[in-house]
């Protein structure tokens, strides 16, 4: 028997990605990738971000856990979208040779 699970505090629409209710503009997966590459833990994220509740990031995480297959090939296209827009907008020559005077 399937069993249609709800999250608190996450809101997901279909074709959207999942995100925070009451702060809409911040997405699990933004979380997730915090928890992931950064090595935060949900006490760090809070403290990083002090407008979140400790209780939305642990459901956010919770979200992952439970759906990482979504999660982590939305962090994959974004990613690559990053990669893509990178390849297609070159630092300009300028630009490399100033920063590499600054790393003397």
């Amino acid at each position: 028997m399937a069993v249609d699970l709800t999250y608190p505090h996450i809101i997901k629409r279909p074709d959207q990605p999942a995100r925070l209710e009451r702060h809409a503009r911040t997405r699990v997966a933004m979380l997730v990738a915090d928890y992931l590459w950064r090595g935060w833990s949900a006490e760090e994220m809070a403290r990083q971000y002090p407008y979140l509740a400790l209780g939305e990031i642990h459901a956010a995480l919770t979200y992952y856990f439970d759906h990482r297959e979504e999660i982590e090939d939305e962090l994959v296209a974004e990613y690559r979208e990053v990669e893509h827009w990178k390849l297609a907008h070159p630092t300009p020559p300028l630009l490399v040779r100033l920063k590499a005077l600054s790393r003397c």
